[in-house]
């Protein structure tokens, strides 16, 4: 069926994609509870740099549970993070389904 990636919980160590992506498997979704998730604040560890990234969108694939985020072009200037380069993902916190990034309610 499946060829899933073997992952239980966090932190969990993968690359970034060629296109500033990182893969959050469905594993992990699962674990956290965060399959209905639009929006997460991540922790992440570049080589000793621990980076709070609030606000990233999760994109998903219409068959798959797992969920994707990218790197926002600040953060990857900051902290020199290069497509393939090494990242572990702390910590995974959703956003309120009712409050959009800023603060505000949706409409």
């Amino acid at each position: 069926m499946g060829r899933g990636i073997k992952a239980g919980s966090l932190p969990y160590r993968t690359r970034v994609y060629i296109n500033n992506q990182v893969l959050i498997p469905s594993s992990i979704i699962k674990s956290l509870g965060i399959e209905k998730s639009l929006f997460v604040n991540v922790i992440i560890r570049h080589g000793s740099s621990v980076i709070r990234i609030n606000g990233v969108k999760l994109l998903r694939n219409r068959r798959a549970l797992s969920r994707q985020f990218t790197i926002p072009r600040e953060i990857r200037e900051a902290f020199n993070i290069m497509p393939l380069d090494e990242i572990e993902i702390i910590h995974i916190e959703p956003i309120e389904s009712g409050v959009h990034v800023d603060g505000m309610p949706r409409n």
